[in-house]
Parts: C-alpha cells; sequence; structure tokens
C-alpha cells in the first residue's frame, strides 16, 4: 500500500486557514458580492460582448440591468461559436483553453460552456479546497489525508483544429490539478482521462483496490455502478473490507435522495459521512457547511454574481431579476448567473430556494425544464424524490433510477407514468404505487388538488424497468459516464417512450 508523504495535520491546518475567509463573506454577503459585480464589469469591459452591451456605462448594478440582457444558452452561443474558433476577448479577456461539454441544447446535441483560467483557479478549484476546509473544520479528528481519495471523473479530447481541449468539466479539472492533488488521488491520470467507459471502470477497479482510500468524489450514479464493480470482482460483502479508513463521500450534480440506502448499503457504518456540493460546467455555487443540516451555503467569493427570478414569474414569461440582497425565503427562484468564465446574466436553468438568510443558505429544487405542470400540478423534482424516498423506507425497498412523464386522457384529464428500475422491489408494487401517489400528494397541494376525486389527475401508474434498462439507454446515446444524468421528470413523453420502447425489447 503506497504511502503518503504529507502529514495529514499539515494539511488539515492548511485547509482551515480558509475558513476565516469563509466566515468573512458569510458575515459580510452584499459587500462581497458588490466587489464581485465591480470585478467582473471591468474584466468586461474590453471584450466583444462588452463593447456590444455598454459595459463602459456600466457603474450600478441598476446599469447592469437595464444594459445587459438575461441570457440562454442559446442567445449566448453566438459569442461562445465565435470563442471556439480562434477569436480572443469575446466573453472574457483573452483566449479560451477548456470548454466543459454539458447536456445538449434546442441547436446542438451539447452546449460548451467556457473554462476560463480565473473560473478553472478561482472558482472550481477554490470550491474544492473549500469542501475539504468545511470539512476538516467539522470533523476535527478527520484521517482524511492519512490516505487516498478515488476521483471517478469522464472523459476530454483536444479539437483537431483549435488551440484547445474540449469534454467534461471532471476531466478538464482532472487533468489540471495541481501536484499535491494528484498524489493524494486514484487512479492515475492515464486512467482517469479514458473514453471508454467500461474500460475505465475495469481498470479503476484494479488499481484503486490496492490503496487506502479514505475518501470518494463523483455523481452517485456513476459512483455506484463502479463501487458495485469493485464489490463484485472482490467478492465483498461491503467496501469497508477493502477499504477500512473510507470516511467521507464528496457529491454533487444529481439529487441524493435516491441513492442514500444504496450507499449505507455497502458502507455499514455510522463513521461515514456525506459532504454535498452544488456544482455544474458552469461554476461551483454551493457548499453543505454544517453537519446537521443538508442546505447548502451560497459561495460568494468565487467570481460568480448571483441573481434571482422568481420561478412563478418566469413561468409567465417575465423575465426580471432581483439581486441577492432582495430574495426572500421559501420563494422558488430561477438562478442567473454572471461569471469570471464569461458567461453573463446567464439562465442555468437550476432552481433553488433559499432557507436562511443569514447566512445565505439555499436547496435545489430542480430544472427549469425538469418539471411536470402538463395539468397545472407543478410537480417539481424535489417533490417527487421526497416522496420516492420516503415511500421506499415504507416499503423497505431501492431504486436505481427512474423517469416520469404525462399521460393524456379525453377531456383534458390524464395520469402520470413512471418508470423504475428497482433495485430491491417492494413486496407489493400496487401497495407502494398507492402510498408514492399519497406522498405526493402530501408534498404538492396542487397535485393534491388535481387529484381530488380523480377529476383531472388519476392515480400515477408505474412501469417495472428489465434491469439496467438506463444504463442501456444512456449507452445507446452515447452518455455513458462522466457528467451525464438520467433525465426525471419531463412535460414532453418523447424522451421517456424511447426508454419505454427499449424496456420491451
Amino acid at each position: 500500500m503506497s504511502r503518503i508523504p504529507f502529514k495529514n495535520s499539515i494539511l488539515s491546518w492548511i485547509m482551515k486557514k480558509r475558513i476565516n475567509q469563509i466566515d468573512y463573506f458569510r458575515n459580510n454577503p452584499i459587500e462581497i458580492q458588490n466587489k464581485v459585480f465591480l470585478d467582473l464589469i471591468k474584466r468586461g469591459k474590453h471584450t466583444l460582448y462588452g463593447k456590444d452591451f455598454s459595459f463602459n456605462n456600466i457603474s450600478s448594478y441598476s446599469d447592469f440591468s437595464k444594459l445587459v440582457p438575461i441570457s440562454s444558452y442559446e442567445e449566448l452561443f453566438p459569442y461562445i461559436d465565435k470563442s471556439r474558433i480562434g477569436y480572443q476577448n469575446v466573453l472574457w479577456p483573452g483566449s479560451v483553453r477548456w470548454y466543459a461539454k454539458s447536456s445538449g441544447t434546442t441547436n446542438d446535441r451539447s452546449k460548451y460552456i467556457p473554462i476560463t483560467k480565473e473560473s478553472l483557479y478561482d472558482c472550481h478549484y477554490k470550491a474544492g479546497k473549500d469542501m475539504m476546509s468545511l470539512y476538516c473544520n467539522n470533523y476535527p479528528e478527520t484521517n482524511l489525508y492519512n490516505g487516498k481519495g478515488l476521483m471517478l471523473g469522464g472523459t476530454q479530447e483536444n479539437n483537431k483544429y483549435y488551440n484547445f481541449t474540449e469534454g467534461d468539466l471532471s476531466a478538464i479539472l482532472i487533468n489540471n490539478f495541481p501536484f499535491w492533488v494528484n498524489i493524494h488521488r486514484t487512479p492515475d491520470l492515464q486512467t482517469a482521462l479514458l473514453s471508454d467507459w467500461e474500460q475505465k471502470i475495469e481498470a479503476i477497479c484494479q488499481q484503486s483496490v490496492k490503496e487506502n482510500v479514505t475518501n470518494i468524489t463523483g455523481v452517485p450514479s456513476w459512483v455506484l455502478i463502479l463501487l458495485e464493480r469493485i464489490l463484485e470482482k472482490n467478492k465483498c460483502d461491503n467496501l469497508l473490507e477493502i477499504w477500512p479508513n473510507l470516511e467521507l463521500y464528496m457529491h454533487g450534480g444529481v439529487h441524493f435522495e435516491p441513492y442514500v440506502d444504496h450507499f449505507k448499503q455497502i458502507i455499514p457504518t455510522e463513521k461515514m459521512n456525506y459532504l454535498e456540493g452544488y456544482n455544474a460546467s458552469e461554476g461551483f455555487f454551493g457548499i453543505q457547511d454544517q453537519k446537521d443540516s443538508k442546505d447548502l451555503l451560497l459561495m460568494l467569493d468565487y467570481g460568480v454574481f448571483y441573481e434571482f427570478i422568481p420561478l412563478k414569474d418566469y413561468n409567465n414569461g417575465k423575465i426580471e431579476a432581483i439581486p441577492l440582497e432582495d430574495v426572500s425565503i421559501d420563494e422558488i427562484y430561477v438562478l442567473v448567473i454572471s461569471t469570471n468564465g464569461g458567461l453573463w446574466r446567464y439562465i442555468i436553468g437550476d432552481t433553488i430556494r433559499f432557507t436562511c438568510l443569514d447566512p445565505f443558505r439555499i436547496k435545489i429544487v430542480g430544472r427549469t425544464k425538469s418539471f411536470i405542470n402538463a395539468f397545472g400540478e407543478e410537480l417539481m423534482v424535489d417533490n417527487a424524490e421526497k416522496a420516492l424516498k420516503i415511500t421506499c423506507e415504507n416499503h423497505r425497498c431501492s431504486i436505481e433510477n427512474y423517469v416520469v412523464a404525462p399521460r393524456f386522457m379525453s377531456a383534458g384529464s390524464g395520469f402520470h407514468q413512471w418508470i423504475i428500475e428497482f433495485k430491491t422491489s417492494p413486496n407489493s408494487l400496487m401497495e407502494f404505487k398507492k402510498e408514492l401517489d399519497s406522498q405526493i400528494r402530501n408534498l404538492n397541494a396542487d397535485y393534491d388538488a388535481k387529484r381530488d376525486n380523480n377529476f383531472v389527475l388519476r392515480e400515477l401508474d408505474i412501469i417495472v424497468a428489465k434491469k439496467d434498462l438506463f444504463y442501456l439507454w444512456l449507452k445507446q446515446n452515447k452518455r455513458l459516464g462522466g457528467q451525464y444524468k438520467v433525465p426525471r421528470l419531463h412535460n414532453e413523453p418523447e424522451m421517456f417512450d424511447e426508454i419505454l420502447n427499449l424496456n420491451e425489447v
């Protein structure tokens, strides 16, 4: 087993130094956001985008909100495309060396999110260190650094015609890690960046079992596939037989609730800790900073300026944002960001709500396009995940993945149809279905009202997925590994039907 050259106590001390800066923005959030805003405007003045939207005339947030439009990816795409073909100073000073590929849009199979040097180091890497800092602060007796971190990443490739790299954000991060991170990480760089997902899984299995792994990082759905393969190859019942010092799993990218029980089953110890981060290709926005709460601290000094559109306004076509100081508790907001990656008043597509205003803490509710409102029920991912978790606990079962879409009947009525891949099936699917429907009614007043007397919505329906259905769908669509996620809730049934058809093959 390899030895780690740095003392755990030294690295823990270095990480804890950052806590003072985090405390400062916790106590002075508006001051810090104003500084971020002014710095972004200063840097943006000499870009093509800055000239197009009169950044020279911006001296206040009021000027900014009047002169700069709120934009979707499609609206920023002409600038991103110009940057990708070699133009400098387009959205951010200088040239862009990396582009993170994210899920597709209306005009392309993938989004290409610019990653500048500033966003790489002052946002993404800073957030990674902050996750460690906050963890060490909450668990001062940690032995995290006496072992290695298992990181599951995606792939990247160099563009054949222009001097930049594109791929999964995780691959870009791993490929540019400083040396002190790499010596505390497994697998090796060559393995981490393998493009063949199944080959990568096998290689990681061989390497990682030889290490003293104390922490794991990655998207839950893909990490579970890897961990199950490791258990299978080593004929073990749980991961503590392989890594007795495992103490932390850092996750983000998808709601964790559907996967909690599965992780606890294969890591059966109360000493195991779980730390959530709110990360995306566009930036890193929040970290779970308290031991006893899953709320995420909004990170305010990463070169990201935040604005918010009330979801009810957004759904009614009123696209007007407010700054951080004007938000309120429990209102659901569409997140708008301006970043040191050159994104300006960009609608990232996530919806959040504030749980605390001192300091500013949030919960991720869902996506602007990942909800069902076919009958006025306004079912959000947050509702679906909570209802599913409670129902699984009560029926002592667990799931791998799921997707939901509306089904229409005569006279404007219908129902929600679910495809669920169970890891452990319930004793009675009928009783499971009834309770899931009931739990959603308890959590969502609009859904409950539409379900009253089956007038608009009838009881939901569940189709049991065959084993590995969602894995097969992702493979068929060339989305294995990395940042790709299974879709959850959709108003339009096309993707649902594609998965359903695959289930019947």
